[in-house]
């Protein structure tokens, strides 16, 4: 990229870093210290601002350059992220939201703890959470080295790990001051950024196809070399059965994921009633539902009018194809409209990466502080807050991020976070809607779907070709996969589930039908909520 490009796109970096860094320093003048303040920022906000926070929170990087860049590549099949992340809220507002409100304070072993053994509960609750915390965090900060790398022109491979390492500075500052208020109003500034730069590059997409949709998905297919089976299922997954259920497994985590996600779960916690709760999920998803149509515009305009050949030459898993058609949307290379447009959508997409590279930071902090800590803690030992524990752990849990992040940079940032995806679905779903939905259901099953889910996923994920055994691996120069499938969601979720039931069936203890009973009544009716 030309020193036009990097100069505006810096500056335009800069305004962002300092308006949230103001934020962050304004809010941490007027808080409390307290868990609540610190964890729900109060539950002050309106559906509204939650809604947007909640659609901050999601619409990553993986959102903005992964999906967009998927399509680009594999036409009809990069689809697949787009339809799966927003189907998986119809599961969260219609199963859990109202429900894990009222039953919760600020994390998911809240709501399991409720009709459980706490310690083992919270031991294994706040264990996947942070494994799943750590897993998205990989895939933003390969979006943000992934970004940098295009601005300087793919010789900054310096540069690219000093953002990565940037950007855990960040967020660690970010949740270490802010705590969930200031995290919340950055993620309403960049969600309103973002929606903002996505409509205007589907504007300028449609204008110049004339507002033809087959014209532009016509001249997608013919500019990728594919004819019309650019246009159709099969190029990515499609050929043997390993590949096609390797689609079914992604689509299975994309789908069923969102609801056991520990960022998005807190974001409940941050408003004052269930109802508000419900109110924010029907916001955020107006606002997911047309950005994601919005990317599928963004990733045949990118096919059309770049080639998925010069994307995958700029970089080979397609992180870089928005930033390149916002390029030459503007006018091209050295236009000034090129330049301009360039920047704005480079500095969106670092926007986006430190919103939600804050919210996870601050859901498994929680996790670590308000599930780990408060359940290992030796009462003879020193007594630290909560809140100071949490401090900590963001720091901790920012160090192991950005060594991974530092470690994938090559992946498409979409297929990392289908992994997080996957492992979400089968550790933290079954013991979330076992405890909301069934009465009989214990402390050995609460335990045994959280572990039942959680390693088997991560063991396959390690021994499958995504480590191993492919030019694409993290490791390309050794080979010891054993697991054929890329995403271990169809063989991991059902694992979970089975666990959690095998573990109930099998305990001796029987279940606490007084405390379900209590618990029954505050999920459905609100009555003693937090």
């Amino acid at each position: 990229m030309s020193g036009d490009h990097q100069t505006l796109a810096l500056v335009l970096f800069s305004v962002f870093i300092a308006v949230t860094l103001g934020i962050t320093t304004w809010v941490s003048r007027n808080r409390h210290g307290s868990a609540e303040e610190f964890y729900a920022g109060g539950r002050l906000f309106s559906p509204l601002e939650n809604g947007f926070a909640i659609a901050g929170d999601y619409m990553s990087a993986a959102s903005f350059l992964g999906i967009s860049g998927l399509i680009a590549l594999y036409g009809y099949d990069g689809m697949l992220y787009s339809v799966g992340f927003l189907v998986a809220w119809l599961v969260v507002l219609l199963l859990v939201a109202e429900l894990v409100r009222n039953c919760g304070r600020f994390t998911l072993a809240d709501v399991v703890a409720a009709r459980m053994a706490e310690r083992p509960v919270r031991i294994a609750a706040g264990t996947s959470s942070v494994a799943v915390s750590v897993l998205y965090l990989v895939a933003q900060m390969v979006g943000a080295g992934s970004l940098v790398a295009l601005l300087l022109g793919g010789t900054g491979e310096a540069a690219r790990s000093w953002t990565v390492v940037g950007v855990g500075a960040l967020m660690v500052i970010y949740v270490s001051l802010g705590g969930m208020r200031a995290t919340t109003w950055i993620q309403i500034v960049k969600a309103v950024l973002l929606m903002a730069g996505t409509i205007t590059l589907t504007v300028l997409v449609l204008l110049r196809f004339h507002g033809d949709v087959n014209s532009l998905l016509s001249s997608a297919a013919e500019r990728s070399g594919r004819g019309k089976d650019f246009l159709a299922p099969g190029l990515r997954y499609g050929g043997d059965w390993t590949a096609r259920l390797d689609f079914i497994s992604l689509g299975i985590a994309l789908v069923l994921g969102t609801a056991g996600l520990p960022h998005i779960l807190s974001r409940f916690y941050t408003v004052p009633t269930a109802r508000a709760a419900r109110r924010s999920v029907v916001w955020a998803i107006g606002l997911i539902g047309s950005f994601y149509l919005m990317t599928i515009v963004l990733g045949f305009g990118a096919a059309a009018l770049i080639g998925p050949g010069e994307v995958r030459a700029s970089n080979a898993s397609g992180n870089t194809a928005v930033p390149l058609l916002a390029l030459d949307l503007g006018g091209g290379a050295g236009s000034t409209g090129g330049t301009v447009l360039f920047a704005v959508v480079a500095a969106v997409a670092f926007a986006t990466i430190l919103a939600v590279v804050a919210g996870i930071t601050l859901a498994s902090s929680a996790s670590v502080a308000h599930d780990l800590y408060a359940s290992l803690r030796h009462r003879h030992a020193k007594q630290y807050s909560e809140v100071t524990v949490a401090r900590i752990a963001a720091a901790v849990i920012g160090a192991a991020a950005i060594g991974l992040g530092l470690l994938a940079r090559d992946l498409n940032v979409a297929f990392l976070v289908g992994l997080a995806f996957a492992v979400a679905a089968s550790a933290n779903l079954p013991v979330l809607l076992y405890s909301l939905f069934w009465r009989k259901f214990t402390t050995r099953g609460a335990v045994w779907a959280v572990y039942g889910g959680l390693i088997p996923a991560v063991l396959l994920v390690l021994v499958s070709p995504v480590v191993s055994g492919s030019p694409e691996a993290l490791f390309p120069g050794v080979d010891f996969h054993l697991f054929p499938l890329q995403n271990p969601g169809v063989v991991s979720i059902p694992l979970g589930f089975f666990a959690g039931w095998i573990g109930t069936v099998t305990s001796t203890e029987p279940p606490d039908e007084a405390r379900h009973a209590e618990t029954e009544v505050r999920a459905l009716t609100g009555a003693g909520a937090a």
